[in-house]
């Protein structure tokens, strides 16, 4: 309590000269009489009123980073503010969202279609695993976000102009997806590894045949960024053993052109123990080591382009024996059960945690080339070039239990996740970052235990060329005693780490529970590098095309029914308090295509829009135009409504739809 005490007093003074509270009443010292009892009558430590400070922010002050997290089973993005911890924002993406209309009558249907099964069979949730934003000399630029689904290999792009999907791919080739989204340093491709091996395009096989038909596939999709798609057509992919091939990130600087994954089950492991097999889980982690996978993508874009690759479902595929003549896949060994394979700033070493062995290894990129130049390198099952272990390892570092994945700060620090010691790892890298930092380079410097299982970890532009620091998340996947019971399902538990001083020094400054599924790996952009819209550029502005739809209209006067047969069009104005028409008739059986566009130019000026009993909501944000299209199959006497609440007479935001039989 004196520690405390201290603390509160030195901080009293700095607030008194900073002109603080006047109106509290000051005890003994100048310390506000209020803080002190709170911090009594709570037995708050010095630690807890550092981090309480750390991380307040008062009402109208604004977070200096944006955190993207994946959503899980719930198939969304969270966006949240650090060091706030502030949830601002669900995107929907995968999974139809209420509250954007993501899903329900407007264009965002025609974007989950595009993620529909090659046969039109709907999937309407996703397994959001990886975000990754878009970058600029592999440096965040804050203009796209992208996302994987590992539970139906599907892509989606995000602009970040209005933090809306605008595209969904379904990979005609791959089942599932887990190593995605992770982009090239000048967003040239986003690549999606499939983890679990399959026969390419979903065919057919036994698991006695795993070893000749089953196959790993990697794909590069070319991102337009002047259009923000993926162009499928400059798209390609690279057929690999049937390893599993899991999580992935590109190289920069000198390293900048290859690409490197990690991979896991260089065993073959097939599984079934209900046949006295052995199981997955002791079958797929016998051997030592797994193998890194190196590619040279520029190489593999070049044979690509010269069409040496085989059209498969509508993609071009190199083939796995084109990729070894090519000089385009080469592997290497790493920890066995490996989960990351993390590119240091500079582009110069590759960090692999193996989560069966205590140490991260550390691979030199300029050793991997002198080794693939001496060539004479042995072959894997399938042909496949291995350089030895020794002619391309740089360090090792003892960490702990379960080793993860790896981020990195501005002082020479990298900072692992370690599952089974539940710890932050926090480690000196060498070469060019061992004058960064006091202590000796590949040396472990600090544990700090988190609650509970780490899984993936992130730092404020941890990813980058030229991280920040300051913080860490730690995206812990247990939460058990740290908050209130809320039934036998846990939320998830992010952990704000405090990474500002060199050594030993960080420190957990807040809980954060994620009730809505697992996150699984998130990003940190700093806030100014982001510039949305506040509202749109201008009224009838089509999210889908970032364009004025053609037909949107600017003034009551021109709102309209009009009638062709059975087909009715309608063109509806929406501004506080008032739908202009608000009778709409129709005869049953009628086919209905209905223009809404909203007037208004104030900021969150929102307005929504639902049919009652159609399954129709929209969401539309100042300046904004949606058309949905339906028939009207259900006669009777319908209301639509605004549903954002938007004014004081926002009860008598009402029409009616009206269904004659």
């Amino acid at each position: 309590m004196k520690r405390l005490i201290s603390l509160l007093l030195a901080l009293s003074t700095v607030l008194a000269a900073c002109g603080g509270n006047s109106a509290a009443t000051p005890a003994a010292g100048g310390l506000p009489a209020d803080a002190a009892a709170v911090a009594a009558d709570r037995g708050l430590t010095a630690d807890d009123v550092y981090a309480a400070l750390k991380t307040y922010t008062p009402s109208g002050q604004l977070d200096p980073y944006i955190m993207f997290a994946s959503g899980g089973q719930g198939g969304q993005v969270l966006v949240i503010g650090v060091p706030s911890m502030r949830i601002l924002k669900l995107i929907g993406v995968f999974t139809p969202e209420p509250w954007q209309g993501y899903g329900y009558g407007g264009s965002s249907d025609a974007v989950l279609e595009g993620g529909y099964m090659p046969n039109g069979d709907e999937l309407t949730w996703g397994d959001t695993h990886h975000p990754n934003l878009s970058e600029t000399n592999g440096d965040y630029d804050g203009q796209f976000l992208f996302i994987n689904d590992k539970a139906n290999a599907r892509l989606a792009v995000i602009d970040l102009r209005d933090f809306e999907t605008k595209q969904i791919i379904k990979n005609p080739n791959a089942i599932n997806d887990h190593g995605g989204a992770f982009v090239t340093p000048n967003t040239e491709y986003v690549i999606e590894g499939p983890q679990y091996a399959a026969p390419i395009g979903w065919e057919y096989a036994t698991q006695a045949e795993y070893k000749d038909k089953y196959r790993g596939l990697i794909t590069f999709w070319k991102f337009d960024r002047a259009k923000g798609r993926v162009d499928e057509s400059k798209s390609f992919q690279i057929e690999l053993p049937p390893y599993w091939q899991d999580l992935c990130d590109a190289g920069k600087g000198p390293s900048d052109g290859w690409f490197f994954c990690n991979s896991f089950n260089t065993e073959l492991a097939t599984g079934g123990a209900e046949q006295g097999l052995p199981p997955f889980e002791a079958g797929t982690t016998k051997n030592d080591t797994d193998y890194l996978h190196i590619f040279d993508w520029k190489k593999a874009e070049q044979v690509f382009q010269a069409g040496k690759a085989e059209m498969i479902n509508g993609i071009a595929v190199i083939g796995l024996q084109t990729a070894i003549d090519e000089n385009i896949l080469y592997f290497a060994p790493e920890p066995k059960s490996p989960h990351g394979s993390d590119v240091t700033p500079g582009g110069e070493f590759i960090v692999v945690g193996g989560k069966l062995d205590p140490h991260v290894t550390i691979y030199s990129f300029d050793k991997i080339q002198q080794a693939i130049a001496a060539g004479g390198l042995d072959k894997d099952a399938y042909g496949v070039p291995v350089i030895p272990l020794d002619k391309v390892m740089e360090a090792q570092v003892e960490l702990g239990l379960g080793p993860l994945h790896t981020v990195f700060d501005d002082k020479g620090y990298a900072y692992t996740s370690l599952f089974l010691d539940s710890a932050v790892a926090r480690w000196t890298l060498g070469g060019p970052y061992a004058s960064k930092h006091p202590e000796e380079p590949w040396t472990l410097v600090q544990k700090l235990p988190v609650q509970y299982n780490i899984g993936h970890i992130t730092a404020a532009e941890g990813d980058t060329a030229s991280p920040d620091g300051q913080y860490v998340v730690a995206l812990n996947k247990w939460s058990i005693d740290r908050f209130a019971n809320v039934g036998p399902l846990l939320p998830q538990n992010f952990q704000l780490v405090d990474i500002s001083k060199t050594g030993d020094q960080m420190k957990v400054l807040y809980d954060m529970p994620i009730g809505m599924a697992e996150p699984h790996y998130v990003q940190i952009i700093k806030a100014d590098k982001l510039k949305p819209f506040e509202v749109y550029p201008e009224v009838g502005w089509n999210p889908e095309t970032m364009s004025v739809d053609p037909n949107a209209i600017t003034t009551a006067e021109e709102a309209r029914v009009e009638r062709n047969g059975k087909n009715v069009e309608v063109w509806s104005t929406v501004i506080r308090s008032h739908f202009t028409p608000e009778w709409v008739e129709v005869n049953a059986g009628d086919h209905v295509v209905w223009h809404l566009t909203n007037l208004e130019r104030t900021r969150d000026a929102t307005h929504g829009f639902t049919i009652s009993g159609y399954n129709i909501n929209l969401s539309l944000e100042p300046g904004e135009t949606q058309t949905i299209e339906f028939d009207a199959n259900k006669a009777g006497t319908f209301s639509f409504y605004c549903t954002e609440f938007c004014s004081a007479l926002h009860l008598e935001m009402i029409g009616y739809f009206l269904v004659k039989p």
